[in-house]
C-alpha cells in the first residue's frame, strides 16, 4: 500500500489527542489512500469515531497533524485541518460527505429534500438543476421512486441509503461512514456493503468504514487500519490483517472472548470481594 503523500487523500502525521487525562490516540500515524476503501477498526472507545472528527475538524489534535492533501498535480498545498479558520475550515468540508450511524435524515423533511439540503445550503444552483441532481442520486441508490416519501414510510436500510445520497450530493472527494452497518438485516447489509464500493469506484471517491461488522467490512475494503490503547495495532490489506500472529489482532478478527481484551475489568479475586463486605 503505497504512503506517499502523492497517493495520500488524508494523513495523520504523530496525532496526539486525549479527552482530558484519557488518551485516545498516542502518536498515530497513517494514510488514507487515494480512491480506495479504508476500514477503521477496534474495540469500542479506540478512537475510530475520533479519528473521524479529526478529519473534519470537529476535534483538533493536540500534538501532531491532520493534513487534507490537494489533488495529484494541483498547485494548492496540502492544509493542517487542526489549523484552519473558519473559511478554509468549511472549503476543506466541503471536500467531505458523511454518512451518520442510522442514517440521521431530517424526520420533517421528504427523502428529496433531505437530499436537496447541502445543495441549497452550499450552492447557487436552481431549483430545476437540484431538481435533477437529486434524482440523480437518489438512482445510484436506487431510491428515486421513493422521492416524495418521508422517513417515517422508509425502512432503516432505506433510510441509510438516502443518507448515502446525501453524503455525496455534493461530489465529495472524501466519504466517511459510521457503522454503516449497523441495525441492518442481511439483505440491506449486503446492499449498503456493495453501494459502498461501487460508489467509490465509479465516482472515483475515497472512503472511510468505521465498521465492527468484520466480513461485510473486510470484503469490501483495500485496506485495513485496526486501533487499539492509542495506538495502531494492525494495517494492511484485509488478507494480511486476518493473518496477523498478534494476539490482540487474533482475538478481534475471530471474535474470541478471551485475549489481551478482558471480558471482566480489574478487580481482587470474588473470594476477597465477599470476604472483604464493604465495597
Amino acid at each position: 500500500m503505497e504512503s506517499t503523500s502523492s497517493s495520500a487523500l488524508v494523513s495523520f502525521e504523530n496525532v496526539r489527542f486525549a479527552y482530558a487525562e484519557r488518551v485516545i490516540l498516542d502518536g498515530v500515524t497513517f494514510t488514507i489512500p487515494r480512491g480506495k476503501v479504508t476500514a477503521l477498526m477496534g474495540a469500542s472507545g479506540g478512537g475510530k469515531t475520533t479519528v473521524m472528527r479529526l478529519i473534519g475538524g470537529q476535534h483538533t489534535a493536540q500534538s501532531g497533524r491532520v493534513m487534507l492533501h490537494d489533488v495529484p498535480g494541483g498547485n494548492a498545498p496540502a492544509v493542517d485541518v487542526g489549523g484552519l479558520q473558519r473559511d478554509g475550515l468549511y472549503a476543506a468540508r466541503r471536500r467531505m460527505g458523511m454518512l451518520f450511524q442510522f442514517g440521521a435524515l431530517f424526520t420533517d423533511q421528504t427523502v428529496f429534500d433531505n437530499v436537496a439540503f447541502p445543495l441549497r445550503e452550499h450552492t447557487d444552483m436552481s431549483e430545476p438543476l437540484i431538481r435533477d441532481v437529486v434524482l440523480m442520486k437518489l438512482n445510484a441508490v436506487g431510491l428515486r421512486g421513493a422521492h416524495g416519501l418521508m422517513p417515517s414510510e422508509i425502512s432503516g436500510g432505506m433510510a441509510r441509503r438516502v443518507a448515502l445520497a446525501r453524503a455525496i450530493a455534493l461530489d465529495p472527494e472524501l466519504v466517511m461512514y459510521d457503522e454503516p452497518f449497523a441495525g441492518l438485516d442481511p439483505i440491506s447489509l449486503g446492499t449498503a456493503a456493495r453501494m459502498i464500493r461501487d460508489l467509490n469506484d465509479a465516482m472515483g471517491l475515497t472512503s472511510i468504514v468505521v465498521s465492527h461488522d468484520l466480513d461485510e467490512t473486510f470484503h469490501i475494503a483495500d485496506q485495513v487500519i485496526i486501533l487499539a490503547n492509542g495506538r495502531i495495532a494492525a494495517q494492511g490489506t484485509p488478507a494480511e490483517v486476518r493473518s496477523s500472529t498478534d494476539p490482540l489482532i487474533h482475538q478481534f478478527v475471530n471474535a474470541l472472548p478471551e485475549g489481551p481484551v478482558r471480558f471482566h475489568y480489574p478487580a481482587p479475586t470474588i473470594e476477597q470481594h465477599f470476604l472483604e463486605g464493604a465495597l
